[in-house]
């Protein structure tokens, strides 16, 4: 039996570093979480925030916020951790009431340590209920952004645009938070039309770019808003150019039967990431969708109650849970070979 000298095995170990494994993959995770009215503690001048304020109906004050608050962080450090422990690169987010619930939110020991930036931009919704993206700066670095207004003449949220550069490779992420279910079906297919139209934009403008849209749609991902106006497929073998649009959660809503939300006591999934046709190319050794979740755990789930085995949101029924949302994140992978030597 040989024994290799120190110097050997230095000089060993060394090449090792230095000469990246065959077949090794840089991964990221990118979610999306509707925070369930992050508000603050105080009123914003000409917002409807009156229930979200001391003396409003959850009788919301600063223990409750702050705990609101370490709750959501939490939470958001945990995604795609399973995958890739430095958790996810990029995270949208929506029902945020202003900057300065992201900056508290940012200043939280769990994202803190992870020195997270977000992207914000005041929008005209009457309620005071914004998207956002949080996002890891050594990961992705971001260049320009655009809140795009809904279109009509009611103060909406609209939706934010966010273009950078990750793993090397430009991206856009259209952020949304279409109208609720109180609303018609043909607001929803409004915004979709929209956001296709914003997309196709996006794309003649950048042609190598690669684009996610993300967000709460308010609508499962085979109604006509998603299935028709937006046109994001079932399957990925139905992409056939970079214009086409993928949803994974089409099919684990009806084939695995797993949703984000309950509405009307069934579980829906609102809460979807979907994907252009560029992250869906096999062969291309560029950055390229991997696979799909939701991010469900036992401790999202109210375990006792009325409203036991759904997400335990921050109140129900008047009394204050101590939770998170009612929606459950949802969580995205992306991986892209890395150069290696022969």
């Amino acid at each position: 039996m040989s024994i290799l000298r120190p110097a050997t095995i230095i000089l060993t170990l060394l090449i090792a570093t230095l000469l990246p494994a065959q077949n090794r993959k840089e991964l990221h995770s990118i979610g999306f979480y509707n925070l369930e009215n992050l508000f603050d503690t105080i009123h914003d001048a000409g917002k409807n925030d009156y229930e979200f304020l001391p003396k409003g109906a959850n009788r919301w004050n600063s223990e409750k916020y702050t705990s609101k608050i370490e709750n959501i962080a939490a939470t958001l450090t945990a995604l795609g951790t399973e995958q890739q422990p430095l958790g996810a690169t990029i995270v949208g987010v929506c029902e945020v009431e202003n900057g300065n619930v992201l900056d508290d939110l940012i200043k939280s020991p769990s994202i803190a340590r992870k020195g997270w930036k977000y992207i914000h931009i005041e929008s005209e919704d009457s309620r005071g209920i914004d998207c956002a993206l949080l996002y890891d700066p050594t990961r992705f670095t971001p260049d320009e952004k655009e809140l795009i207004p809904y279109g009509s003449n009611r103060k909406t949220r609209g939706f934010l645009t966010v273009s950078g550069t990750i793993a090397g490779e430009q991206l856009h992420i259209i952020v949304n938070h279409w109208p609720s279910r109180y609303s018609k079906s043909p607001s929803r297919e409004a915004a979709a039309t929209k956001i296709r139209a914003i997309k196709d934009s996006i794309i003649q403008r950048h042609p190598t770019t690669k684009v996610i849209i993300m967000g709460d749609f308010n609508d499962n991902p085979d109604n006509k808003s998603l299935k028709e106006c937006l046109q994001a497929k079932q399957e990925i073998t139905d992409i056939k150019t970079r214009n086409d649009l993928y949803n994974p959660y089409w099919n684990i809503l009806r084939k695995e039967k797993q949703g984000t939300i309950v509405y009307r006591d069934r579980w829906q999934l609102y809460d979807q990431i979907i994907v252009s046709g560029r992250l869906c190319d096999k062969k291309s050794k560029g950055l390229k969708y991997m696979k799909s979740e939701i991010h469900k755990r036992p401790h999202l789930i109210n375990n006792k109650g009325r409203y036991k085995g759904q997400p335990k949101r921050t109140h129900a029924a008047g009394e204050w849970l101590n939770g998170y949302s009612d929606h459950l994140p949802v969580v995205i992978y992306l991986s892209k070979e890395l150069k290696t030597w022969k």
